[in-house]
């Protein structure tokens, strides 16, 4: 048996022996008593991460579920998706999939979404929603979410779709307060669980909204979601082992206090900026708009990051990503999400100083 690799890559994140544990939990019925008696115990703890007092619901899928089943269940007029990664570009592709209407609010990679852009293509009246990641992972990039947000209050016939996925429960995203339709996040990332299901809220009125759009399907009706939820269930089988690991992992936080997770995740983004820096590389997006889950580094020193890459895996049975899509090789990427702390990531890249100088 090959001795285990420990991922300090932007998804799936390193999973703890006590969430694994908990994930291989003895199986129940999911119509039984004790489902519906779990599913309500994660209601509230859910509701306080997500800053809502409406359901929070859990969908058996990857993120892209949720991403899909917000255009098709808020979609009448036309879809604006904002886009400056490869993960914010896919969604206009998926969007046009879904046989939405769909334009791309494009900036280059790297860069940030303008909100005044965001005003500028909403007056035009053509729309009807807006999708946006926060945190695009593809570039370690922190889109200006509260100032999109205040750009939306005046288009309230918009709905407002955003992705939190490599976000959520590393800085405070307050659904309501922000006005968001649909809050969407994957639990691979800082939720730090297996990979292959998502949580998500809707707000009232994106509901009602979706009553008057045609095409939802069943498997991610946003109505068929509500009406089970009701009943402390899912409208399909879910995957019960997520569930008995989120409650592990929800314990866990408050057990941490989620300023402290906050302030956790801050500290680890910073230590890791300031070494990329010291290293003579700099961050692919501009600082301010830096990601606090993850850092996407520009190879400015023209270094080998398959190579280096390869001799952190073989030495010290850790991995960082190489770059992403058309970046792979003049980036690297090192995430400090989910149960990283200071002390990890220290760790980490005094791994990562030795295999540079290895590399010479």
């Amino acid at each position: 048996m090959t001795s285990h690799v420990k991922l300090f890559i932007p998804g799936p994140t390193e999973v703890s022996p006590q969430t694994l544990q908990a994930f291989a939990s003895p199986m129940i019925g999911h119509r039984s008593k004790g489902f519906q008696e779990l599913y309500a115990d994660l209601q509230p703890k859910l509701q306080a991460l997500f800053y809502t007092k409406g359901p929070v619901y859990f969908s058996t899928s990857s993120a892209w579920g949720v991403m899909e089943a917000a255009v098709r269940n808020l979609v009448n007029k036309k879809v604006l998706c904002c886009a400056n990664g490869a993960f914010s570009d896919k969604w206009h592709d998926v969007s046009l999939r879904s046989g939405k209407a769909a334009e791309l609010l494009a900036v280059p990679w790297g860069s940030a979404i303008d909100p005044e852009a965001v005003r500028q293509k909403l007056a035009t009246g053509e729309f009807d929603a807006l999708t946006l990641i926060h945190n695009e992972t593809s570039t370690g990039l922190m889109n200006p979410l509260w100032e999109i947000a205040a750009v939306l209050r005046d288009f309230p016939d918009v709905s407002f779709i955003v992705d939190t996925v490599s976000s959520f429960s590393v800085l405070k995203i307050p659904f309501e307060e922000l006005g968001i339709d649909v809050m969407l996040t994957g639990t691979q990332k800082a939720l730090a669980l297996p990979p292959g299901a998502a949580l998500f809220a809707v707000s009232e009125r994106a509901l009602a909204k979706a009553a008057t759009v045609s095409g939802r399907g069943y498997y991610f009706d946003f109505l068929e979601f509500q009406k089970n939820h009701e009943k402390n269930m899912t409208p399909s089988t879910p995957s019960i082992g997520h569930l008995y690991a989120l409650r592990q992992k929800l314990a866990e936080i408050a057990a941490e206090g989620i300023e402290n997770r906050y302030a956790r995740h801050r500290q680890n983004a910073e230590i890791v900026r300031s070494w990329v820096k010291e290293k003579g590389f700099s961050l692919f997006p501009k600082e301010q708009f830096a990601s606090l889950s993850l850092t996407c580094a520009s190879n400015t020193r023209k270094i080998d990051v398959a190579k280096w890459i390869q001799l952190l895996r073989n030495r010290f049975h850790c991995v960082i990503d190489g770059g992403y899509g058309k970046l792979k090789g003049q980036t690297f990427r090192i995430s400090h999400m989910g149960d990283e702390t200071p002390q990890t990531v220290r760790q980490l890249l005094g791994w990562l100083d030795e295999c540079l100088d290895e590399l010479g």
